[in-house]
């Protein structure tokens, strides 16, 4: 249960990364964004580190760090603050339905797991719900947008995966912040090349939207999921990020006003049921 309970907070914070994110991105450049993001959250772990006195990582172990922080640093949040400048969070929301199926497939691969022939029926029936949703929507969408949705679901189920196996050895908020920190001197230098010209033009939401990916979104959310999969199993705790659709589409809403149509609900409903599906299948 502390497995579960851990998991459900993860999942409702980052149910707030990508309204967070579209705030943000009206203020800052994206690029600019994902590695202040990642420099703020990155100090924060070496304190965090630092008074826990965690010791030097085992050379082993760095590689597949690299994977996590490619995937969950730099990869994810670059790709879905690019996108957002293309569609809304809420259709944005829908895309990250396919999260959790992103999650198992990188896990088959990782794991050298045989899921069943449904298994991957699921799979393709939500894949094309979400093509199909995304070619409907015509003038309301950016097919730009929905590649870089695709593409920032995929690597963030490949840092998930990894990071869970990771989880197990290392522990749950180790395996973030030393991801982190194995990032910190690229998107340090990275921020300082993209610093606005005009800091001026940055309104409150915009510091606001920052603070919270920073601090939340990549550093406080990971310490509670990994440490949910860690205690409560992959597989188990892994069908909370079911919840997170419907999580992120009130608090677009909520909080942005944006429209949530009846379509966004039919589809989110339909990749959860068949990435439920999958799970069972897997």
């Amino acid at each position: 249960m502390r497995g579960w309970g851990s998991g459900l907070a993860g999942v409702a914070i980052f149910s707030g990364s990508l309204p967070a994110t579209r705030v943000a991105v009206e203020g800052f450049p994206p690029v600019f964004l994902t590695s202040a993001r990642a420099v703020i959250a990155a100090g924060l772990a070496l304190i965090l580190l630092r008074l826990a006195g965690e010791g030097r990582l085992r050379r082993e172990d760095v590689p597949a760090l690299g994977v996590v922080a490619l995937g969950v640093v730099v990869g994810f949040p670059l790709l879905t603050a690019l996108a957002l400048r293309h569609v809304t969070a809420a259709h944005s929301i829908v895309f990250i339905g396919l999260l959790p199926l992103a999650t198992a497939l990188f896990g088959v691969l990782r794991a050298g797991e045989r899921p069943k022939p449904a298994f991957w029926l699921f799979s393709g029936l939500g894949a094309l719900l979400v093509s199909g949703f995304a070619l409907a929507q015509g003038g309301a969408a950016s097919l730009e947008g929905d590649l870089l949705m695709v593409a920032a679901v995929l690597v963030c189920g490949l840092g998930y995966a990894e990071g869970a196996r990771l989880s197990r050895r290392l522990g749950g908020w180790q395996v973030i912040s030393h991801a982190l920190v194995l990032a910190l001197p690229a998107m340090a230098l990275v921020a300082v090349l993209t610093l606005p010209s005009d800091w001026s033009a940055v309104g409150a939401p915009a510091w606001m939207g920052l603070a919270y990916v920073s601090v939340f979104s990549m550093l406080v959310g990971f310490v509670f999921w990994y440490r949910g999969l860690a205690l409560g199993g992959i597989a188990g705790v892994g069908q909370l990020q079911l919840l997170q659709p419907f999580l992120g589409l009130g608090l677009a809403g909520l909080l942005l006003g944006e429209p949530v149509a009846p379509a966004m609900i039919v589809v989110t409903l339909g990749v959860v049921a068949c990435v439920a599906g999958a799970r069972r299948y897997a």
